[in-house]
């Protein structure tokens, strides 16, 4: 990984979904490292979107690295499914499982990455027990569960603090922002190491929108 350019995930969630193949390639030609795919239940948060299915009609479209985050309730009982369907990284919810641990280690013996993530209320005291066991954490800088909100600069913190542990601790894992991250909160994003966009990508002209962000590291 290039440590002077962030790594960026363009999210699905805002691409159209009636020519998704075509959506794909697009921003993967225009640059994206990561194709980030939100797994919504309606349960753990109050939307609905794809499943694993989805997710294994798209692993032959791209090389890119998919990036599966999974926003359900009792993760552990899908970990299979998604690493059938070919997903390079699944993260999941610190809140939304009573067997995280395990959860994480079955994904890393799956042949995946294994992320962590929170909400934003929550603490960072909730995954620190987990962060020698991962290869991502996710800061989530809005509600999950919906696109198009606006960047929570309060989490900014969470990013930094990772970044203090992974360096003190000898951690490996990257960390990942998602929400609201666009030209104009992309500077507070610089301790992280990939960035999640999906309005921004999206709505733009896709090369562009992805060759400022991945810049923005220097700036």
């Amino acid at each position: 990984m290039d440590n002077n350019q962030f790594l960026v995930a363009p999210s699905i969630l805002s691409a159209d979904f009636s020519k998704l193949a075509e959506e794909i390639k697009a921003v993967e030609s225009a640059g994206a490292d990561w194709i980030h795919v939100d797994v919504m239940d309606g349960h753990f948060v109050p939307n609905l979107t794809i499943g694993a299915p989805v997710v294994s009609s798209l692993r032959p479209v791209t090389k890119a690295v998919l990036d599966v985050h999974l926003m359900i309730d009792h993760p552990e009982k899908y970990v299979d499914d998604f690493l059938a369907a070919g997903s390079d990284y699944i993260t999941i919810h610190v809140e939304s499982s009573l067997k995280v641990k395990e959860t994480l280690i079955a994904i890393k013996d799956g042949g995946a990455k294994a992320g962590i993530t929170l909400k934003p209320r929550t603490t960072l005291d909730e995954i620190k027990p987990f962060l020698e066991l991962v290869d991502l954490v996710l800061v989530m800088t809005v509600e999950p569960g919906f696109g198009g909100q606006s960047f929570m600069t309060e989490q900014v913190e969470k990013i930094k603090t990772l970044k203090k542990w992974r360096e003190e601790q000898g951690y490996s894992y990257l960390i990942e922002v998602d929400g609201g991250v666009n030209a104009d909160t992309v500077s507070q994003c610089v301790d992280a190491d990939v960035l999640v966009a999906g309005s921004y990508v999206f709505k733009n002209d896709y090369t562009q929108a992805i060759k400022t962000l991945k810049e923005a590291k220097n700036v």
